[in-house]
Parts: C-alpha cells; structure tokens; sequence
C-alpha cells in the first residue's frame, strides 16, 4: 500500500511545510502522468479518485474501481472530497479556478509542474517516495533515459533535420518542453519554441522537413488534412514528401513513462529506414483516398 518515505513531501495545501504520515493513504489523482506513474510503480490500487483520461490509459485501475473525477483544469471540491482523500496529487496543466478548488478541499495537496526532462525525472522520483518505492522508481527513469541514450548513439552523426510539433491547431500551439528533447536526441531541431503560441508564417518561414501533430485529447486522430489545407502549408518540404504525422497525444503529453512511446515515434519519422514505425503513428497515406496521395 501506499506510504510516505523519508523526511516527508512539500505540499501547497500547509505552507510553508506538511508531512504526510505513514499510514495507509487514500489519493486522488487528477493528471494521467501522476496515475500512469503510481500505476507503474504498483500503487494504482491506491488511487480512490482519479480522471476519465486516468481511467482509459491505465485499464488495471478497474479492480479497484476509483471514482471519476474532473481533473486540474476543471477541478471540483465536492467530487473530490467525496472520495475522502488524504492527498491530492496533482499536475500540469493548470486553471486558477481549478487549483482554488483544490485547495479549498482542506486536503493535503501535491502540485507538480514539469517542464523539461530533467523534471518528469524528478517527479517520478517525488512520487516513488511518497510510494516508499524508490528503488522501482529509478528503474522506470532508467528504462526512458536508456531508450534515449540508444536513439542519440544511432543517430549522432547523420544530418539534422528541420521539425515542427504541434500540440493544438486552433490555435497553433506548439508541444511542450520535454518533446523538443526527445526531437533532439532523434537528429532533429524544433523549429519554434517548444510550449508557445506561434503563428503560420513564423512555420512556413522555416519549411519543417517533418511536422508532427499530436493534438491535446486528440488521440492519434489529429486531422492531418485540415493541416495540409491551411494557405502555404501544402509548399513545405513536410508536405510535399508526404512526412506530416500524427502521434498518439499521450505519448507526448504525459509525462511519465510514456514519454518512451513518443520518443519512438520521433525516431521513426526522421529515419523511417532505421527505426521501426509504430502503427499508431499514422501518415498521410493512412487517411488520403489513393488518387490524392503524396510523395
């Protein structure tokens, strides 16, 4: 079951410090990366309250049946204290009303907030403390910065290429900080700011050689033909060689271990020759009738 390991966990809830006892906690978890993260490290069962999303990408949460619960854009105290909870744990992204709402539970309250790769490491060694599972935790941070170490060996000395990640499209807004790295540990350069508001021509000046959509909720059904339609775009080099895709949304916007699926995703798009593509990344092939194909 879940415990509380070392000295104890910050949380916003009891400034400016509050420990989390020992005892046998109940949480409520209302971002996928933190339930993804427990559910590796073998506490899902401990989870009472968790979101919809939650729920879709960890099925084994079903035996324990947690209640569904709105997450940290969206948050509400009342559904929240209804699981009883003795901490919340939380994490990007945020609305203010959201986190309000939160805190006004009185619960105990751990908010994350990862930005790079640096980070998601961090928070997955939080997390493993607080599940008094450390050991298991630095085994899952192993196992993504392995896979990345593997893809920048292999791919450290063929040319760089130019990549645009999009992670909404209306609008365009681009993925956040830790994909820009996965990108360049695959051999390619983000050619906009990672986790910014940019604008078509500040794309089309810079011709992405691959773009890649993953759409917030979207799933891999990110509409790639409502990409290729907007004025210009059809005269990048992405386009005219048919390398525009759409990735899995989790596999770039959750940071936890799923990050390894995206950084599969990237390596295979740039170098199609060496890297096996997975096939929840779909292309332009899979969704142009054939007469309209590209490439």
């Amino acid at each position: 079951m879940l415990r509380q390991a070392g000295k104890g966990i910050i949380t916003l809830s009891d400034p400016p410090y509050a420990v989390v006892s020992r005892a046998t906690m109940r949480i409520v978890s209302l971002q996928p990366s933190i339930t993804v993260t427990l559910s590796g490290l073998g506490v899902g069962q401990d989870i009472v309250g968790c979101t919809r999303h939650c729920r879709e990408l960890c099925p084994e949460l079903a035996s324990s049946a947690p209640q569904t619960l709105r997450d940290s854009w969206s948050a509400d105290a009342a559904e929240i204290l209804a699981c009883k909870p003795d901490i919340v744990i939380t994490s990007v992204p945020y609305r203010m009303e959201a986190l309000a709402e939160i805190l006004k539970t009185g619960t105990r309250v751990l908010a994350l907030a990862p930005a790079t790769l640096d980070d998601v490491y961090g928070d997955i060694r939080t997390l493993a403390a607080v599940a008094d599972h450390s050991s298991s935790g630095e085994l899952m941070i192993s196992r993504l910065q392995e896979e990345i170490s593997t893809t920048r060996a292999r791919t450290c000395d063929v040319r760089r290429q130019r990549v645009y990640c999009e992670a909404w499209g209306k609008p365009l807004l681009t993925s956040p900080g830790w994909v820009s790295q996965l990108v360049e540990a695959a051999g390619g350069d983000l050619i906009c700011p990672a986790n910014t508001q940019v604008t078509s021509d500040q794309v089309l000046a810079a011709d992405p050689e691959v773009i890649l959509a993953a759409w917030c909720g979207n799933g891999n059904r990110t509409p790639l033909l409502e990409i290729l339609e907007r004025p210009g775009w059809m005269q990048t080099t992405a386009a005219r060689e048919g390398r525009i895709y759409a990735v899995p949304d989790d596999w770039f916007n959750v940071p936890s271990l799923t990050l390894t699926l995206g950084l599969r995703a990237v390596r295979s798009t740039l170098h199609p020759r060496a890297f096996w593509r997975p096939s929840d990344v779909l292309d332009l092939h899979d969704l142009l009738p054939e007469e309209q194909q590209i490439g």
